[in-house]
């Protein structure tokens, strides 16, 4: 591509690099100079303007995107992602429905090298979304760029994004109280807990209290019939044999973690009995508030398996606002 001031006669054909104001009207940036724009510039007495003229091996800029989105999502039903029209050689990518999207950092990173000019911008990894919410937008930054280069970013492209739809779609809410305890806590940890279910299309089937008790517990859990389990208890989980751990290992089930480098958070328990979830919550799940339990809660109901070690590498960013409604806040009084 040539950039450059040009006279005015000789700029048919070519991309108008900066909007001109002129008696009959504007002609905007990027627009595609013809015969009549330039009798028209001449009239109003400009000898020269600012334009782009494409080479033989250039792709314009709307074009260039367009290909590039296509190759990052070959198959928008597979994918889950809609690939929106070109503009001003952008492409926007949107999420068609609820779930958390997973990037192929590398394959990002990849495109991002290919020339600066050609670029792709994301949501982080495992971002949880909304019907129609945008994930990713491509942007073309010059008027036009090198076939080459274009065809080497949508080679490393394919598939760099994708939607991972929930796949449990029942759940179970166990919550325990202690004598003297404010059945309001209750109150607000069902609301809380059944908005962050509904935001991935799944259903609150049950909510069962019980005292606070290891054997109750054990009982509970293996009443449940729902794809996930969810246990709120009334005294934070402090040990691996305690109430709600404890009556997950009686039960028959399996701790896979206990504690999580996200604050707030850390004291959660991921475990599993047969083929259910089953996920112990940090108090700090009460608050509708960002907290280390719905990075695992989205993870696991969108189907992508955690490990003890996944969890263990999310403390960099696991530092999250604080809840104000924090029993115990980090910074001591």
């Amino acid at each position: 591509m040539k950039f450059g001031p040009v006279p005015t006669q000789q700029a048919a054909g070519a991309v108008l690099a900066h909007a001109l104001q002129l008696a009959g009207g504007k002609l905007k940036k990027g627009h595609l100079l013809t015969q009549a724009d330039v009798a028209n510039i001449q009239n109003e007495g400009i000898a020269q303007v600012i334009v782009a003229r494409l080479e033989a091996d250039d792709i314009g800029e709307n074009d260039a995107a367009s290909r590039l989105a296509q190759a990052i999502v070959p198959d928008q039903d597979v994918a889950g992602l809609r690939v929106e029209p070109s503009f001003t050689g952008r492409v926007n990518l949107r999420a068609s429905m609820a779930g958390i999207l997973q990037v192929d950092v590398q394959a990002v990173n990849a495109i991002n090298a290919v020339d600066p000019m050609i670029t792709l911008a994301c949501l982080p990894v495992y971002q949880r979304v909304s019907e129609t919410m945008m994930v990713a937008t491509v942007k073309i930054i010059p008027y036009a760029v090198p076939d080459a280069a274009l065809r080497q970013a949508c080679d490393l492209a394919r598939n760099a994004l994708t939607l991972k739809r929930p796949v449990i779609r029942t759940a179970r809410l166990i919550l325990t109280e202690v004598a003297g305890g404010k059945a309001s806590l209750n109150d607000k940890a069902v609301e809380a807990v059944r908005g962050r279910l509904a935001a991935l299309g799944v259903g609150l089937e049950r909510v069962v209290i019980l005292p606070h008790d290891r054997a109750a517990m054990a009982d509970a859990i293996g009443q449940a019939s729902e794809e996930l389990v969810l246990i709120l208890t009334a005294s934070a989980t402090s040990d691996i044999d305690d109430i709600m751990p404890g009556g997950l290992r009686d039960s028959g089930g399996q701790i896979i973690r206990f504690g999580m480098p996200v604050d707030p958070g850390n004291l959660l328990v991921l475990g599993a009995r047969g083929a259910q979830s089953v996920i112990g919550l940090p108090g700090c799940a009460r608050s509708p508030a960002l907290n280390g339990a719905d990075w695992v809660l989205e993870r696991v109901i969108c189907g992508i398996p955690l490990t003890s070690e996944d969890i263990s590498t999310m403390g960099v960013g696991g530092l999250l606002k604080e809840i104000p409604t924090r029993p115990q806040p980090r910074e001591g009084k």
